[in-house]
C-alpha cells in the first residue's frame, strides 16, 4: 500500500474509532472509551509519519477532509458527554462528602 493509500486508511480506521467512542460515552462505557482512546493515540502517532509522506489528489483531499470533519463531529459530542458526566460525578462526590461530615458531626 502506498503512503497517499494508509494515509486515507488511517483516517478512516481514525473516523471507525472516534465514533466507536463517541457510542461508548453515549452508552456510559467509561472504561470502553478510554480503551478506545488509547488505540486513537497509537494511531495518530502512526499517522503523523505516513501524512506527512502522502501526496493526495483532489477527490483524496477532498475525502480527508470529509474523515476529519467526521472525526471534530465526534470529538465535540464526546467532550459534551464528559463534561456532562464529569459534572454528575462531582455532584455526587459533593452529596457523598456532606453525607460523610453529617456523620462525624452527629455520629452513625
Amino acid at each position: 500500500m502506498d503512503a497517499s493509500s494508509q494515509a486515507i486508511a488511517n483516517y478512516e480506521a481514525l473516523s471507525i474509532l472516534t465514533g466507536q467512542m463517541r457510542d461508548a460515552a453515549i452508552d456510559g462505557e467509561w472504561d470502553e472509551l478510554i480503551s478506545i482512546e488509547q488505540h486513537c493515540g497509537e494511531l495518530v502517532a502512526a499517522m503523523k509519519v505516513i501524512d506527512v509522506e502522502a501526496i493526495l489528489d483532489k477527490d483524496a483531499r477532498q475525502y480527508k477532509i470529509q474523515l476529519i470533519d467526521k472525526i471534530l463531529s465526534d470529538d465535540a459530542e464526546i467532550r459534551i458527554l464528559v463534561q456532562a458526566w464529569m459534572g454528575q460525578l462531582e455532584l455526587s462526590m459533593q452529596s457523598n462528602r456532606q453525607e460523610q461530615r453529617l456523620l462525624q458531626a452527629y455520629g452513625a
